[in-house]
């Protein structure tokens, strides 16, 4: 009886901590780009695990892809110790925040969590939460990718250039520039195109240099684009002599197509309904 008491006041304090005690394999079709070889989830965590930095790239507002990150970091945590999460959610002013929360067990931790990190409302708390809370509450340091505001601010004025041959490629740069203006649905003008690439690329640089450092294995959470292999991330890691190359895994919907030049797997998740972002921003 004691036993059974014991187990029920530890699902108990797990819940109340709201930090995730496991979650199901995610659905989806994993594909290896190089061979073309389907893998099944576990197939593909035995690769990640040798890998001593992983980057995973997101559709930030699709659901399912959080929920397959949330899951890698569980499995993985069976096969070896991890050694850091970084996210592109967090910038470094919010870096002491974290730091003071993960010192603190999840019971002591303050009701309204986004507030204490400061949370920004660009990144849906619903979806990153539960990796927050998770990370928050594992013994290896969660780490802010990203930058500040104020950094994007003087960068969007005047940026330094690049160091590096691969990220001030026209290969990289041109397409780079199209996506920005995809993205901002054409009506960005002109005259702020080279602003925002320097901005875009400032930040792959940032998450680039706090991967090289982080403890390893280490694993970062970015958009899509951050972490391509031939545009984002891995570029300026090639740059900064990282050896050796990070691995990719990309997460895309199924009926999207992720080229083996831009990830070395795939994880095709469900199709999820189309929000028009554009319609806003055209209103």
């Amino acid at each position: 009886m004691g036993r059974i008491l014991l187990l029920l006041c530890l699902l108990l304090a797990a819940c109340q901590s709201g930090v995730p005690t496991g979650v199901g394999q995610p659905a989806g079709e994993i594909v290896d780009l190089r061979s073309g070889q389907t893998l099944t989830a576990q197939a593909l965590v035995e690769r990640l695990a040798g890998a001593p930095r992983v980057i995973v790239g997101e559709q930030h507002d699709n659901p399912d892809h959080h929920q397959v990150q949330l899951w890698l970091l569980q499995a993985l945590a069976q096969r070896r110790v991890q050694g850091s999460l970084l996210l592109e959610m967090l910038t470094p002013q919010q870096q002491a925040a974290a730091d003071q929360l993960r010192a603190r067990r999840p019971g002591q931790w303050p009701a309204d969590l986004p507030t204490a990190l400061a949370w920004q409302p660009g990144w849906d708390w619903n979806l990153y939460g539960p990796i927050v809370r998770y990370a928050l509450a594992q013994p290896y340091p969660l780490l802010a990718a990203n930058l500040d505001g104020p950094e994007v601010r003087r960068l969007y004025k005047e940026a330094p250039a690049l160091s590096g041959g691969r990220s001030n490629a026209d290969s990289v740069r041109a397409p780079l520039l199209a996506q920005i203006a995809l993205s901002h649905c054409g009506l960005l003008p002109e005259s702020q195109m080279p602003a925002m690439l320097a901005v875009q690329q400032h930040r792959d640089r940032r998450m680039a240099e706090r991967l090289m450092t982080a403890p390893t294995p280490a694993m970062l959470f970015a958009g899509g684009y951050h972490a391509r292999l031939d545009l984002g991330v891995p570029v300026h890691l090639e740059d900064l002599d990282v050896r050796p190359p990070a691995v990719v895994l990309m997460l895309a919907e199924k009926g999207e197509s992720v080229a083996a030049a831009s990830a070395d797997y795939a994880w095709y998740t469900a199709v999820r309904p189309v929000q028009d972002y554009c319609a806003s921003m055209r209103q």
